[in-house]
């Protein structure tokens, strides 16, 4: 015979894993007394046992979030982590920062260590992966995670279903492409980040979609991937101008590329935006400093950080919620009509 899981209980009353764990411990946090009615005759009609390990673990008193970042020191994470230790501290927590460095084994390394080390919540802030297996075997441990207490809270698209930060990644791809296209521009070259990434995908799904409402294509020669950074972005603008020498326009997925590729078109002797046009995606505070300062889609790192971290905290039951942050073009002297 079967025995009853966790989430067969959770599945039956349709509520969270963490709910029933709640319930089940009698944690001091508040639920309805119709949600815990529904609950207790899940548990009742599927003959569940609560297991002793998981039942110490949920009474244990937990006062530090994880959170599991891809490299604290890139801008973007840095503004989000800001967001996060905000929150975290106006509610008295403890934050354990993980670096994972975009390496899924890293990073499912680092759930089982919060797991362990008993943590209130894990908070995963890094772009999920286009890995089936991987993505498998993270929602696994995540949920084993949740099963004995924790919260997780994600940002970005990720195959966990739970509570998520969403930033409208393709939506920005769209904009800064039509944008480019809009100022007359065909002739555009795509510094994308890491291809494993569904953040790197959902924005050039974006840029592709744009192409196709102007009537144009962006063909495989006009893309280089690139890490997420400086010298990745350098390193891919020099690729893209050498296979592609008539281009007036570039798009890079993130201002730490942009920066880069202004690096390289600044050693070549090419003027933006007279000569070339440059636009990156996030907003973050370098984009101003920049010359000329750089246009970019504006996504609200921090605000999108304390929102994940109130997510991860939050005290209610009920469904998971996702919550969609809108992205913003914003035009400022990186950019100009095709002359």
């Amino acid at each position: 015979m079967l025995v009853a899981t966790l989430a067969d209980v959770a599945r039956r009353a349709g509520v969270s894993t963490a709910t029933v764990s709640r319930i089940i411990n009698n944690s001091p946090k508040p639920v309805a007394d119709a949600l815990r009615e529904r609950v207790l005759a899940a548990v009742a009609e599927l003959d569940y046992v609560p297991n002793a390990n998981a039942q110490q673990l949920a009474r244990a008193d937990r006062s530090a979030v994880g959170v599991i970042v891809h490299d604290v020191s890139d801008p973007y994470f840095a503004e989000i982590t800001r967001g996060l230790q905000r929150v975290a501290t106006e509610n008295g927590r403890l934050v354990i920062i993980c670096n994972s460095y975009r390496d899924p084994e890293r990073e499912l390394a680092y759930v089982d260590l919060l797991h362990a080390h008993r943590t209130a919540a894990v908070v995963l802030t890094g772009s999920g992966y286009i890995d089936p297996a991987t993505t498998a075997r993270l929602d696994h441990k995540l949920r084993l995670f949740e099963a004995t207490g924790g919260r997780v809270a994600v940002i970005g698209r990720h195959e966990h279903a739970g509570d998520a930060i969403v930033p409208e990644n393709e939506h920005g791809g769209w904009l800064a492409g039509d944008a480019l296209y809009r100022l007359g521009h065909t002739a555009i070259g795509v510094i994308a980040g890491p291809a494993h990434l569904t953040t790197t995908a959902d924005r050039l799904t974006g840029l592709h979609r744009a192409a196709h409402d102007h009537g144009q294509t962006l063909t495989t020669d006009q893309i280089e991937y690139a890490g997420f950074d400086r010298n990745g972005g350098y390193a891919a603008a020099a690729l893209l101008l050498d296979r592609n020498p008539g281009l007036t326009a570039i798009a890079a997925l993130n201002d730490s590329m942009a920066v880069g590729a202004l690096a390289l078109l600044r050693e070549r002797g090419l003027e933006v935006p007279s000569q070339i046009s440059l636009i990156g995606f996030d907003d973050m505070p370098i984009s101003v400093d920049v010359t000329p300062p750089l246009s970019t889609v504006r996504l609200p790192l921090e605000e999108i950080g304390a929102r994940a971290m109130s997510l991860a905290l939050r005290e209610e039951g009920g469904d998971p919620q996702v919550e969609h942050v809108a992205a913003h073009l914003v035009l400022r002297g990186s950019t100009a009509p095709l002359q």
